[in-house]
């Protein structure tokens, strides 16, 4: 039976069959703001300059990455600090097939169609052999598992001065040409120069959609049921006939195939990477995007990238209107800006637990919930 349009426009969530009511834009305020939205990102290399469009793009890596994490964190319940291993087994897997060789370091200077899927692949391999030993803890226990990988891998970066450049000196990423199309070249388009940030900055955007409608539909679909109901009540969802190393393994894998582009992408937009680089405090970073943007959901992880991600700027740009803060290392103040950087994400994230577990985007949800039922307060 079809509804008609006038009593659809009135009733924009009455739905007459399963098919509309589980679209993934099922109302017709989602279509319109995502698609105001995407436009707004697609037009930013037109208005920003070279410095704001690398932060840009640093978002969007971010974002990549934070969905893997939540994935995992989120929407399988399994709290994981070595997301930062699983980037940097990436971002060396991307360098050595897609890089240049040299005097101490290995390089092949493949085509980014072979190495940035193999960044993704070869972590998520990783995470698939890995990830029985995780299945058989849950909790705290995870959590110390996955910050031992950590700590190992960090190790063996510093030792394979072959792949790594070694501790220290680090090694240049791949080259970003898709078939012999330089993403780091500037471009004119509809009569207006691109900047090369502002290329790759829309090549991290397109597969950030993509790969975030991929996620969304993973949720929707009995493969995140499956993880909803692990995350919530192991024991029930095995009593149920949900296989829990099974389903562990899929979201570990696919949190470390996310993970492992997100390295790729990452070391090619900084330009350089060294094995400290992929640390606890990179993990932290990931965490702080998970917590405060929001847990389980696909579009939180974005709000938190830019949250964690711009909020540095923010305070190095106020610094100096602070008399406690020192717009630079050494520089006379009681914190300096990282230092603050730190606390502050210390402090958002014990907020957002306590008042808000669903972070940026259960806020969102609050104040649209007020607005459509306003003035009636239930």
């Amino acid at each position: 039976m079809s509804v008609p349009r006038a009593v659809r426009r009135g009733r924009p969530e009455l739905y007459s069959d399963y098919a509309a009511d589980m679209a993934l834009l099922n109302t017709p305020a989602k279509r319109a703001w995502s698609a105001a939205i995407l436009v707004a990102a697609v037009a930013l290399p037109l208005l920003l300059d070279r410095d704001l469009l690398g932060l840009a793009t640093q978002v969007v890596v971010y974002a990549l990455a934070g969905i893997g994490l939540n994935l995992i964190a989120g929407y399988a319940g399994q709290l994981s600090l070595g997301h930062a291993f699983f980037m940097g087994l990436g971002a060396y897997t991307a360098a050595l097939l897609g890089g240049t060789g040299g005097a101490t370091v290995r390089g092949y200077e493949l085509d980014l169609l072979v190495w940035l899927p193999l960044a993704g692949v070869v972590p998520a391999l990783f995470g698939w052999v890995v990830a029985p030993l995780a299945a058989r803890v849950k909790g705290l226990y995870l959590a110390i598992l996955t910050l031992g990988l950590l700590f190992v891998g960090e190790h063996v970066f510093k030792e394979a001065s072959w792949l790594t450049g070694g501790s220290g000196l680090g090694r240049a990423p791949a080259e970003a040409v898709v078939l012999g199309f330089d993403l780091y070249e500037a471009r004119v388009l509809l009569g207006r120069e691109i900047p090369a940030e502002g290329v790759f900055y829309l090549f991290c955007l397109i597969l950030l959609v993509v790969l975030g409608v991929l996620a969304r539909n993973l949720a929707r679909s009995r493969t995140g049921r499956a993880f909803a109901a692990v995350r919530d009540r192991d024991i029930a969802a095995e009593v149920m006939g949900v296989p829990l190393v099974r389903t562990k393994r899929l979201a570990f894998t696919l949190s470390s195939f996310y993970a492992g582009v997100a390295g790729a992408l990452l070391t090619v937009l900084l330009g350089y990477t060294t094995p400290e680089r992929w640390n606890l405090l990179l993990s932290i970073d990931f965490l702080a995007v998970v917590l405060i943007g929001g847990v389980a959901t696909v579009t939180g992880p974005i709000a938190g990238a830019a949250f964690v991600v711009l909020m540095p700027r923010f305070i190095e740009t106020f610094a100096g209107s602070l008399p406690f803060i020192a717009g630079t290392v050494g520089a006379p103040g009681i914190l300096n800006v990282f230092q603050l950087q730190r606390m502050l994400f210390g402090v958002m994230i014990v907020v957002f637990l306590v008042l808000e577990p669903r972070g940026l985007f259960g806020i969102w949800i609050r104040v649209r919930n007020y607005f459509r039922a306003w003035p009636f307060s239930y």
